[in-house]
């Protein structure tokens, strides 16, 4: 590279530089960086596993924990526990052969392309020059030449993450040599413009077939290996306490409508010691950061505690990610977007829940079961959760449905050059580091100096929304669909908790795209209609004997002439899960039907009665705005 070199495209540069170099494919190293961190560089900071750069080359000098021992992914142990079907917790044991495997080491990085480790740490050129001097070293180590045909470069591109388990390392081969074939072209976080372009007839020449292992009782798809980890169901006291989920019979029982995307936001071992305590909260499945290994928790068919409202929890499987949302550098890896994207697709397909985003939702996108408790519901996980890349990865991108002047949009920023101020993620009230973002800001009027929208059930004592990460009371998300209520320059209004609520839109960078579809109405005649969160069956379908649960009407106004985006009616039901019993108690279904909105950051219910559905009316191609800085694979 030279001074002369456009500074967007030095790691592009760099490369086509290492490649030719070390003699690697340029297609292999570039695509191995792709599912390694997207590119990402995260100058001088580590992952959780220590990797550093876009090539993520792990410091085993600073983090030696980093070194897998064979046979146990990440070095990691599960303390024995009864699995489901009374068997024993298990590990997947099948190991790469001929070697032990190590990830890829950036000290033996530094020695091999003679650069201080300090600079591969911070220096992206340098650091993609360590991950090219490993990946020919590993294949002159298989006795393997420095071919030019990717095809031949399996075996070395499977063991560079270091995981000596077969499925996963078989995995993630796969992963690399898909992106060969698609191509792909990013902005990085960085502001690098990295193009890989697609070479559909790449086949590698050897393909690993071993079935992959799987614990006994776990529910997990075939390319991902799965432990399983017990949480117990078991009486605490001789009051009738117990914990810490419902058994449950679904789908029979009760269909399953959603799958709720969590993170820790603490250490997965805290995590691990939390489920198995029957006094704490339960979901079904933990996935590790460092390479994202699954575990489960809970059979699907059983009811988790884990979104703070028991009508979406009797509907959902709850995944829990290990990480901090203050800290998407740091904990939001590649790989567990990838194995959280599998098991996600899998558990949709097994159950029949559509990939949206009305379906597939975070913690902060569940509605509060009652006014009172709204201030008491998670955030997880966060702003800094690239929901439109996640999307891209179940192979259910979110995109324009409809001409950019439609009246209704899908909030789509462009992650990586979208990326609003925020605060208190390093101590409160400071601001934290430039990051990407999923989300939008709502403000009152179509000025950044105006006030953002304020949460009359956040902020029940009139408290103001602020810019803090945590604060959800003035954010709308990725791939959320809303009803347009007015249009002026750069600047969107849609209806949004009861009122007419602004965000910028600027043509030259959409944070929104155009949508079609359905939308609910207060019939005629009504002036205000009730907003909920839970869709509960009228008294008369209560069986003699069980008191009826009371409604409780969110703090909010659904006012006439207000729209909200539909995807359609959902039953009503109740589950008296309350005691401790040795099968599943039965599901109180009622006549009434509901619509499920999107009412601001959170779904919501209004009932099928008290509502008109009425279509949008623009819908005349995709925007332009469908344009973004990223193709994922």
């Amino acid at each position: 590279m030279t001074d002369d070199d456009a500074p967007e495209q030095r790691l592009q540069i760099a490369f086509t530089d290492a490649a030719h170099d070390f003699h690697v494919p340029r297609s292999v190293l570039m695509s191995v960086s792709y599912v390694q961190t997207r590119w990402d560089a995260h100058p001088g900071s580590p992952s959780v596993a220590g990797g550093y750069g876009p090539m993520h080359l792990v410091d085993t000098s600073r983090f030696p924990a980093a070194s897998p021992t064979p046979g146990v992914q990440g070095g990691g142990a599960l303390q024995p526990s009864a699995g489901a079907a009374g068997a024993p917790a298990a590990r997947p044991d099948g190991v790469l052969a001929g070697r032990s495997v190590k990830p890829a080491d950036l000290q033996r990085a530094a020695r091999l392309t003679d650069v201080p480790a300090g600079r591969l740490r911070t220096d992206a050129a340098a650091n993609v020059r360590g991950g090219a001097a490993l990946l020919a070293a590993t294949q002159q180590q298989l006795g393997k030449p420095l071919s030019e045909d990717p095809a031949d470069w399996w075996e070395a591109v499977e063991r560079f993450p270091g995981t000596p388990d077969i499925t996963s390392a078989a995995t993630y081969a796969n992963d690399v040599f898909a992106v060969i074939r698609k191509g792909a072209h990013r902005t990085t976080a960085e502001g690098q413009e990295v193009s890989l372009p697609a070479s559909p007839s790449v086949r590698p020449h050897t393909v690993r077939t071993e079935k992959p292992r799987h614990a006994k009782g776990t529910e997990c798809p075939a390319e991902v290996s799965c432990d399983w980890l017990a949480a117990p169901y078991v009486e605490i006291d001789d009051d009738g306490d117990y914990g810490n989920h419902d058994l449950a019979d679904r789908p029979r029982d009760q269909k399953i409508e959603y799958i709720v995307i969590h993170d820790t936001e603490a250490r997965l071992s805290s995590m691990f010691q939390t489920v198995q305590d029957p006094t704490e909260a339960s979901w079904h499945y933990s996935i590790r950061s460092s390479d994202g290994h699954v575990t489960q928790h809970i059979q699907t068919k059983d009811e988790a505690w884990h979104s703070g409202n028991q009508y979406v929890n009797a509907r959902s499987i709850g995944i829990e990610h290990e990480g901090f949302l203050r800290q998407p550098g740091t904990w939001f890896t590649e790989q567990m977007y990838r194995t959280s994207a599998r098991l996600v697709r899998y558990l949709a397909k097994k159950y029949g829940i559509p990939l949206d985003r009305q379906h597939i939702f975070g913690h902060d996108n569940v509605p509060s079961p009652t006014g009172d408790s709204i201030p008491d519901m998670h955030d997880d996980p966060g702003p800094f959760w690239d929901w439109r890349h996640y999307f891209d990865l179940l192979g259910a991108p979110l995109k324009a449905t409809a001409g950019p002047n439609s009246d209704m949009v899908t909030i789509l920023p462009d992650y990586a050059t979208h990326s609003p101020k925020f605060t208190g993620c390093l101590k409160p009230g400071a601001p934290c580091p430039k990051h990407g973002s999923s989300a939008v800001r709502m403000y009152t009027r179509p000025d950044e100096r105006a006030p953002l929208i304020q949460d009359p059930g956040r902020h029940p004592d009139g408290g103001e929304s602020t810019l803090d990460v945590d604060d959800l009371g003035a954010r709308a998300s990725a791939g959320q669909t809303f009803a347009v209520a007015e249009r002026r320059g750069d600047w969107t209004a849609v209806w949004y908790q009861g009122r007419k609520a602004w965000f910028k839109n600027p043509k030259k960078q959409a944070t929104a795209v155009g949508a079609a579809g359905k939308m609910v109405t207060p019939k005629a005649g009504l002036d205000e209609i009730p907003v909920f969160g839970r869709a509960l069956p009228e008294e008369d379908a209560y069986p003699e004997g069980m008191e009826e649960e009371p409604e409780a009407p969110l703090p909010y106004h659904f006012r006439a002439g207000q729209r909200y985006v539909t995807e359609g009616t959902i039953d009503s039901s109740f589950v008296p899960r309350s005691a401790f019993v040795e099968s599943p108690e039965p599901v109180v279904k009622g006549d009434e039907t509901y619509y499920q909105i999107q009412f601001d950051h959170r779904i919501a219910y209004v009932r099928s009665s008290d509502v008109d559905v009425v279509g949008s009316t623009v819908a005349a191609g995709p925007s332009s705005a469908t344009r973004g800085g990223s193709t994922d694979n």
